[in-house]
């Protein structure tokens, strides 16, 4: 089974926290739909394994529209990407098939033509239910927007949806980020991932942060934050199936898991990673790079070849995140014993020191080390 993912290089949100793209002509836009379903024709027609991806059996069970706002193109551009994925690749016969959305594109008519082109699950960014925390983060949309589209999106019939929170804000007090939590809940939202607010290079938010202007993250406070997390939801009945991932039973975001499970999928548009547990592709940033090469039928894209060490260690990376943990007999038998052997005696002290607990042959970390994940992951690398 794989997945394939849509990057939509599109974004009106100036959020001080990331660093986009931001939206452009209707032509243009048009110009990179056309160059999105193009690429899809050239990798399934490719005999070429770095262009393919996937081989020709391969059953594609999830497609998920991300990148910067795709909610702002329109349910034909959408049925029309869907489409071709479908002429070109085998389709498992219930795909899910996602959209990211921010509140303040959500109306009961877009809703309307999303569902009518395929798309069955929504990734809603809400971020936060408080106004001034909106406000902080230089979000489009407000509260009222938040809390409306939820009720919209049920309204048009999607059951299956999950939203975005960002705890660890400068002046989001303990009270408010429990009432954010607590509002999903009574909400009844299928899905909540959850992130603590990081402070990337090259933002707007580092560069406020260095000239004084905001005030910086406290770690801290994140971590008091994120225990509160796992408090709430697990009480509240969700399953904490990955570190920032929290789903009612049966709402698990399948096309998610499939990169923590390390399956292989395939990235369409520009940056869009690809992989396929032999190497690791992606597409060049750069939007006029990327259609004009299109055009020529040359996918402009970067590898990296992967040596076993590598694939250990994301194999590490990842299943520390889940719920299911690392599995000790999965690493014997694709790599070796004396891998086996030597992370089992690295993480006895880890045991001894309550991060990590052994079950049915697996590796699990406890609930408080979850938010160290990368860390711990670091000390059994290769």
């Amino acid at each position: 089974m794989a997945g394939i993912y849509i990057h939509i290089p599109f974004c009106k949100q100036a959020c001080y926290y990331c660093n986009f793209h931001f939206s452009t002509s209707i032509a243009k836009k048009n110009e990179m739909i056309a160059s999105l379903v193009r690429e899809i024709e050239i990798r399934s027609l490719s005999s070429e394994k770095e262009i393919s991806i996937i081989s020709s059996e391969e059953n594609i069970e999830t497609i998920y529209f991300g990148g910067g706002t795709p909610s702002l193109i329109s349910g034909n551009d959408i049925n029309f990407i869907i489409e071709a994925v479908k002429r070109n690749f085998k389709i498992s016969e219930n795909p899910e098939i996602t959209l990211e959305a921010n509140p303040d594109d959500i109306t009961l008519e877009k809703l309307n033509d999303w569902k009518n082109a395929g798309i069955n699950r929504l990734s809603i960014g809400i971020q936060s239910f408080i106004e001034k925390d909106l406000k902080w983060m230089n979000r489009v949309h407000d509260a009222a927007q938040a809390f409306n589209c939820i009720q919209l999106a049920r309204h048009a019939g999607f059951q299956n949806f999950s939203i975005d929170l960002i705890f660890g804000t400068p002046g989001l007090s303990d009270n408010e980020w429990e009432k954010n939590i607590q509002t999903g809940i009574d909400l009844n939202i299928p899905h909540i991932a959850c992130y603590a607010l990081t402070v990337e290079p090259k933002t707007i938010l580092n560069k406020m942060i260095q000239s004084k202007k905001k005030e910086n993250i406290d770690t801290d406070i994140q971590a008091e934050q994120y225990l509160t997390l796992m408090k709430l939801l697990n009480g509240a009945g969700y399953e904490h199936y990955e570190i920032s991932n929290f789903a009612k039973p049966r709402f698990r975001s399948r096309h998610n898991s499939s990169y923590w499970q390390g399956k292989n999928y395939i990235g369409i548009g520009p940056s869009a990673h690809s992989y396929n547990g032999e190497m690791r592709l992606w597409n060049k940033a750069n939007n006029a790079i990327y259609t004009r090469s299109i055009d020529e039928n040359i996918i402009p894209f970067e590898k990296e070849n992967l040596t076993q060490s590598q694939v250990l260690n994301e194999y590490i990376m990842t299943s520390l995140r889940t719920i299911e943990g690392m599995d000790l007999d999965f690493i014997e038998n694709k790599f070796s014993i004396d891998q086996r052997k030597r992370i089992e005696s690295i993480t006895k002290k880890e045991i001894e020191s309550e991060k990590v607990f052994f079950r049915d042959n697996k590796i699990i970390l406890t609930n408080t080390w979850k938010l160290f994940a990368d860390g711990i992951a670091v000390k059994l690398f290769v």
